[in-house]
């Protein structure tokens, strides 16, 4: 067994001083331990939180989901360790149903046979069933209308479906995958508000990056971003400080319970590499000063990390440090139905685990007990 000695570790409602036994799973936390033949992890006073997930995110280290290469999801695992992410979804893009197919397999093998960094949970299917008016950076070549055919082989992976709900047949497959308690998330949907609200009586509980690629807020049509914001719709959020204004982050907080956001990154195959030219489901994409945009100037996916999304939330001072890491651990692990196994720090929870210092910076990350990326 393992012990992390002097840390403040970040509970659910507070944060506690003191020691955490492990093995691959948590065992105990008490304010001293005080045992024989456990290993000592000094913990130097930093903070320790569960570890992270990514439940939206295409790609990272020149990687991306949709390569015909099966080894892709390991390395966009293994590039995301040091981020924090113990767990995550990798995340489909529009292209032919053949690509996605290709793709789903990928993550079904890699399920299967494990990664080398952050653990696949499953799926994120976020294109093709997208409206062309708010494609954003979904290829309009390879839209189509929703239906089950493509996607009813990897159901047993499929975690999150992107939707748009105006789309015809869209009612149908939302009300198929909701009784079969995968996520429907509205989202690159020109959709008004009453058609979203109809939409969530027919199973659609979730939006995808909220404000973008919708229709927006306004005062005399609140568009797909008005209904979400109120009602209990959960919804993604980009805190990239690009893609949404801080101060619609702060609004988006004063309106929306806590428990119903959820931090992502929507990072694509540029994440981590810099400025340059990158690939995105067919299309060019040019990553300059931290973002990513096609051509056009859609922009396109991020190169956020998500330890930078939980300290931007953090540099606007409008959340307690245990609800701030709620959005990216206990809040993603409840929708995807791993409430009692990960995304909290309590006994008989799975031993991920990350160890930040006071600016929120990733010093240590432990994978099912495991030590997996430590800075040097």
């Amino acid at each position: 067994m393992l012990a992390i000695k002097n840390a403040k570790i970040i509970l659910q409602d507070s944060i506690q001083q003191g020691d955490i036994v492990f093995s691959n799973k948590i065992i105990e936390i008490a304010e001293e331990i005080k045992t024989d033949n456990i290993e000592f992890i000094d913990g130097s006073g930093m903070y320790l939180a569960p570890g992270f997930i990514d439940i939206h995110i295409h790609g990272a280290a020149g990687r991306d989901t949709m390569d015909e290469d099966p080894q892709a999801i390991n390395e966009i695992s293994r590039s995301i360790i040091k981020s924090g992410v113990t767990s995550f979804l990798p995340t489909t893009t529009t292209m032919s149903g053949e690509d996605i197919q290709r793709a789903l397999r990928n993550i079904r093998e890699a399920m299967k046979n494990g990664t080398e960094g952050a653990r696949v949970l499953g799926a994120y299917v976020e294109g093709p069933f997208v409206s062309k008016e708010y494609k954003g950076a979904q290829n309009e070549v390879y839209i189509r209308n929703p239906g089950l055919d493509l996607i009813k082989p990897y159901l047993d992976i499929i975690k999150i479906v992107t939707i748009a709900p105006e789309l015809e047949g869209a009612r149908e497959l939302i009300e198929y995958l909701s009784k079969r308690q995968i996520i429907v998330s509205a989202g690159h949907s020109a959709a008004a508000y009453e058609e979203i609200i109809d939409a969530r009586e027919w199973g659609l509980t979730h939006c995808t990056h909220l404000f973008n690629a919708m229709t927006g807020l306004h005062h005399r049509d609140p568009g797909v971003a008005g209904a979400v914001l109120v009602t209990d719709i959960g919804c993604e959020l980009i805190a990239d400080f690009v893609h949404v204004h801080p101060a619609v982050i702060k609004i988006i907080f004063k309106v929306k319970k806590t428990s119903e956001i959820f931090l992502i990154t929507d990072q694509m195959r540029a994440g981590t590499l810099g400025n340059g030219k990158y690939d995105l489901g067919g299309q060019w994409v040019t990553v300059r000063d931290n973002e990513a945009r096609l051509e056009d100037g859609t922009l396109a996916g991020s190169v956020l990390t998500l330890d930078q999304a939980v300290r931007n939330i953090a540099s606007l001072d409008i959340l307690s440090l245990p609800e701030l890491i709620s959005l990216v651990t206990q809040n993603p692990a409840r929708i995807l139905g791993l409430s009692g196994e990960t995304g909290k720090l309590a006994p008989g929870y799975t031993a991920d685990m990350v160890l930040l210092d006071e600016k929120l910076y990733v010093k240590r990350v432990f994978k099912e007990g495991k030590e997996v990326y430590r800075t040097s």
